[in-house]
């Protein structure tokens, strides 16, 4: 294992980001983010201030003091191309190369827009669609299909540049839409975009406007990501913000100040985009340069690692936190046979595959905060684990099924809670699918994976559940541990279970 740097300095902030790094995978374990109005700045002067640049110097000295204490060598330094518009720019990255070591590359319009692209089909599972990701001076519309980008266009037009004419006048909510709108009938981007493809909305604006969304909402979930706002969802949004004082934005949980004195300009372009495109439906994606950045650097080549969003993220989280005895791998492959071989009785469709697969791989994951009861932990850990390919249903079925390997820990009062995400259907099976994870556990009791397929036999009002081994082997222990799910399988599935 090795630890990367990655430090961003954008139009409003610098920001240090240091993950851990293994076999191609990475995991962030360290941030440290100072806001800095260069945009504002260079836009007004195009120039950065002398006081600018010997604060960010400064706060540059201090993380490579933090590069050093965590023994980093590899280091990404990045810039967007708001840097470049300042006339002493050059002079400003020789100065922090040679006070700090650190070179900063400076993004062309082409290389960002990759790096989000990047960060956002590693993001959302959606195999053709449209990304729209507002920037404060741009906003880039990229049409992909199966992990390729299509086409693309730029609209320059961002969240900072809308809101303020010329002579620094406010411009209103109407106004500002029809800018927009005038731009994306000038680039027809209305026969850019064909029928059946998703839209995806990026960058911090889209994440302020999802966040306001599910209070308005009252949504449950505090998930960023994958968060769908529909066409009347985004109505009420935009005519929530449209009315309210700017200072109170920025009061409301989790939005940073900056995003939310331009929280009516992103409103303003994506209703413009809603209107113009008739977009139904709209995936907010938590998408952002930094990912793109190490996905880019660290991993292994996206094309052939990441084609499986959801196998991915499994397999980054095991990544980090397997030890020599871990057998998650085991006990996810014993919940599909299982499920499988269950499927006359469970009655289950595949949509619960996904959910299953979640559940079986991090069934222990509640052991990282306390051993005792730790399904009930698993849940809280599974629902904000950060595991992509997914949907907020999908990832709470998960957490439940975990909960369910002890069927006690599930509380109605707990369930109805997510009532407006979860379907009537779901509750008995996060029951069934939990007793199958509990039993695929305790068919790797041993962590050996002595057992390698289960053969079930149905006969009256029993089930025979035969064991295939490795040749030499038995598996007494993981039949005894089997046997003691024995009533919970049958409070459930109202058979008697028979493991041989």
């Amino acid at each position: 294992m090795e630890n990367v740097a990655i430090i961003e300095l954008n139009d409003a902030f610098l920001r240090l980001s240091i993950f851990k790094t293994s076999n191609g995978r990475y995991k962030l374990v360290e941030e440290k983010q100072q806001p800095f109005r260069i945009g504002e700045e260079v836009a007004a002067e195009e120039l950065l201030r002398p006081k600018t640049r010997n604060e960010i110097l400064e706060v540059l000295k201090i993380y490579r003091k933090m590069i050093e204490v965590y023994k980093i060598e590899k280091i990404y330094a990045v810039a967007t191309n708001i840097l470049q518009k300042a006339r002493n720019y050059r002079g400003f990255i020789e100065e922090v190369y040679n006070n700090t070591g650190i070179n900063f590359a400076v993004l062309s319009e082409e290389e960002f827009t990759k790096f989000i692209y990047t960060s956002t089909v590693n993001s959302v599972d959606s195999s053709k669609g449209v990304i729209i990701n507002v920037n404060p001076y741009s906003t880039d519309v990229i049409k992909y299909n199966r992990r390729t980008v299509v086409a693309s266009e730029i609209i320059e037009f961002g969240s900072a540049n809308l809101l303020l004419k010329e002579n620094g006048e406010k411009r209103g909510l109407d106004e500002m839409v029809t800018l927009v709108k005038t731009k994306i009938k000038d680039l027809d981007l209305k026969s850019f975009c064909e029928e059946d493809l998703s839209y995806v909305g990026t960058g911090s604006a889209f994440v302020t406007i999802g966040r306001i969304a599910k209070k308005i909402a009252r949504y449950p979930l505090d998930l960023d990501n994958n968060y769908e706002i529909s066409k009347e969802l985004l109505e009420k949004t935009n005519s929530f913000i449209s009315g309210l004082d700017l200072d109170k934005v920025g009061k409301i949980k989790g939005i940073d100040e900056s995003d939310a004195t331009r929280v009516l300009s992103s409103s303003a372009i994506a209703k413009a985009f809603a209107d113009e495109l008739d977009i139904e439906n709209i995936t907010v994606c938590d998408a952002n340069l930094r990912d793109g950045v190490a996905l880019t650097n660290i991993t292994l080549p996206i094309q052939e690692k990441f084609n499986d969003l959801l196998s991915n993220s499994l397999e980054n989280y095991l990544e980090f936190v397997k030890d020599e005895h871990s057998n998650n791998a085991n006990v996810y492959s014993m919940a599909l046979i299982l499920f499988k071989q269950l499927k006359v009785m469970h009655k289950l469709p595949r949509y619960y595959v996904k959910p299953l697969r979640i559940a079986a791989y991090m069934y222990d994951c509640g052991k990282n905060i306390n051993f005792e009861n730790y399904a009930k932990h698993g849940f809280e850990a599974i629902l904000y684990s950060g595991v992509n390919g997914v949907s907020h249903r999908e990832l709470l079925i998960a957490g439940f099924i975990c909960l369910c390997q002890d069927l006690d820990n599930l509380s109605l009062n707990d369930w109805i809670k997510y009532k407006d995400i979860l379907m009537e259907e779901d509750l008995d099976a996060v029951r069934k699918l939990g007793v199958i994870v509990k039993l695929a556990d305790a068919l790797n009791a041993s962590k050996k994976n002595v057992i390698t397929d289960v053969v079930c036999d149905i006969l009256g009002d029993s089930i025979i559940m035969k064991t295939v081994l490795e040749a030499g082997v038995n598996a007494n222990f993981e039949i005894m541990e089997g046997m003691k799910v024995a009533s919970a399988y049958k409070k459930i599935y109202k058979k008697s279970l028979q493991i041989i």
